[in-house]
């Protein structure tokens, strides 16, 4: 399958990875992808950044080495109602953002409580993908997840860091496996993303991709292939076009 992005990434300034975004946005270009997004991780996550590294974003180029840079943020979703950690004063200038479950950030609750965060995430107009969906140390109840971002044009993401080895996430290639078939039953389109850390991770699909083909998942449900495909759930891109 054609993978031209990757809308998961994190420099420096997310306190625990370890390049700029140049050097970020450098790598995806010597990769050959044709859209980059960075999303660092927002003021909730200890070590990150304070709310005003978001609000700045104008001042970068969003052509860098020949190709489109989109800027957002990881967002954590906080509470059962699925409140996240910037307010709508800054969301409403970032591209898109990412929501999802951190240890540090969220209480892990029952499958009820943990499904209606996520759920509340995805009827957030600012959210535009749910981050790895993947992980046991959170349960829920996939249907009622997949059912609702189909529902909201949510785009669900296959996390290809949660399925290295050594990740924390706990059987998150089983959970993908769940997950994907609903998918494929309720139309719902993902978004594979390396959810790098360094720049050598940038684009770094593999495990997702070897999954993907694996499942014999419709590439017709993987917006990864064209920047037409995922205009529809992030449509501040065309300005950059």
């Amino acid at each position: 399958m054609k993978d031209i992005m990757d809308l998961h990434t994190h420099t420096v300034a997310s306190g625990h990875a370890y390049s700029t975004l140049y050097e970020m946005v450098r790598s995806a270009s010597d990769k050959g992808l044709a859209l980059m997004g960075s999303t660092d991780h927002a003021p909730k996550m200890p070590g990150t950044c304070n709310e005003f590294y978001f609000i700045n974003f104008k001042v970068i180029p969003r052509t860098l080495f020949g190709i489109h840079i989109l800027m957002g943020a990881e967002l954590n979703i906080l509470d059962y109602t699925g409140r996240i950690d910037l307010r709508e004063g800054i969301l409403q200038n970032l591209d898109y953002t990412i929501a999802s479950m951190h240890e540090p950030c969220y209480k892990n609750g029952t499958m009820a409580q943990n499904t209606s965060a996520f759920i509340g995430a995805i009827e957030n107009p600012y959210v535009k993908i749910i981050g790895h969906p993947d992980d046991g140390r959170f349960p829920i109840d996939y249907d009622t997840l997949v059912a609702a971002a189909a529902k909201n044009h949510t785009l669900l993401e296959v996390n290809s860091s949660s399925l290295h080895p050594l990740s924390p996430r706990k059987n998150a290639r089983e959970n993908y496996k769940v997950m994907l078939d609903l998918c494929r039953r309720y139309g719902a389109s993902v978004i594979i993303n390396s959810d790098a850390h360094i720049e050598a991770d940038v684009g770094n699909h593999a495990r997702a991709l070897e999954l993907l083909e694996e499942l014999s998942f419709p590439e017709e449900l993987v917006v990864n292939s064209s920047i037409d495909r995922l205009l529809p759930y992030i449509p501040k891109l065309e300005a950059y076009l």
